[in-house]
């Protein structure tokens, strides 16, 4: 059986999602297309999806019966709400991340999914399938390099636009190292920081940037993420973990060593899209693959609450300067 899916948002990465799922991925079609700009929904069929329906009521697309399951791709602040209608109708849902953009509305999902009494949602956190970081995750486990004592980590654009806010260092860029660090360590974060370095001339007045969070976990494992969106020179993301017995890095993206003109050079990327396309296509099969089987195995919505609860006290410590306590509840056996 050919999954229907339907997409909510056809911005960039929506209309990469329904690409990947039209020509890369199997046993999934898209039958149904929304966005709050109904000509984009209608330029991403004609460029990808040829026999989807557009369809303008994102709750219409959710309850119709040409949809299987749901694909989230409309902006933060719209999460909830969609997450919310697609556990109603009992449908599964893939959601980008952030699952919602506070702690609180993750709680929400988390409830309404625990008293539908079944998995519905997978969230967008690529990284854990990433092979850079699954491999970085199998030295972790193996204990070769001890227990892990520090981590530095660097998350890299070559610039945002005008309407990316400071905040939105943390709950649009940083989410992911919230995410994939506390997969990495098998720990929970007990507190957090915001300090701001030197500020760069290439930001716009309104942002701060770059910025540095710094992270503490239950097991006493300290954490720096440099955050800086304007670094002109590429899309880079670094993970160093020092540990008792050696350090782990996280391997740089595959690329060709070049001896020309006299010099020696590798690229670096600029697209956050191309950098992890392939974890990408491995995430998207997967939750094809689960809702098929009716058993997601993808990131569930308690780890986009934990992430969402980190970044509410990130953003509260841009503001304060002050170490922010971060108190998570036990995961419920419903997520074990």
């Amino acid at each position: 059986m050919t999954l229907k899916l339907g997409v909510i948002g056809a911005g960039a990465i929506g209309q990469d999602h329904i690409r990947r799922c039209m020509q890369t991925l199997s046993g999934g079609r898209i039958t149904a297309v929304n966005d709050i700009n109904s000509e984009t929904a209608a330029s991403a069929v004609r460029k990808y999806a040829v026999d989807a329906t557009v369809v303008l009521d994102p709750h219409t697309l959710i309850r119709s019966n040409d949809v299987d399951a749901v694909i989230v791709t409309s902006w933060g602040p719209s999460h909830e709400e969609f997450v919310l209608s697609a556990i109603e109708t009992g449908k599964f849902v893939f959601c980008e991340k952030p699952l919602a953009t506070t702690a609180d509305a993750c709680r929400r999902i988390v409830d309404a999914e625990m008293k539908h009494g079944q998995r519905l949602v997978q969230v967008g956190f690529m990284r854990p399938y990433d092979p850079g970081y699954r491999a970085l995750k199998a030295v972790v486990d193996s204990g070769k390099i001890g227990d892990p004592l520090m981590l530095h980590c660097a998350h890299r654009n070559p610039r945002v636009g005008k309407y990316y806010t400071t905040d939105m260092a943390i709950t649009d860029t940083l989410i992911h190292e919230l995410h994939v660090l506390r997969w990495l360590l098998s720990d929970d974060y007990i507190s957090a920081q915001v300090i701001y370095p030197r500020k760069t001339s290439q930001a716009l007045a309104h942002l701060r940037d770059p910025q540095i969070a710094l992270l503490e976990t239950a097991k006493g494992t300290r954490i720096d993420v440099e955050i800086f969106v304007n670094c002109q020179y590429g899309y880079d993301i670094q993970c160093e973990i020092v540990g008792e017995l050696g350090i782990a890095r996280l391997p740089e993206p595959s690329a060709v060593p070049l001896r020309s003109q006299a010099a020696r050079s590798e690229a670096i990327l600029t697209d956050w899209k191309e950098r992890f396309i392939g974890a990408y296509d491995i995430e998207m099969q997967d939750f094809i693959d689960g809702v098929r089987e009716g058993k997601l195995r993808g990131p569930h919505a308690w780890s986009g609450y934990c992430a969402a609860v980190a970044a509410d006290a990130c953003v509260a410590a841009q503001t304060s300067g002050a170490v922010v306590p971060i108190d998570l509840p036990a995961q419920p056996a419903f997520y074990a």
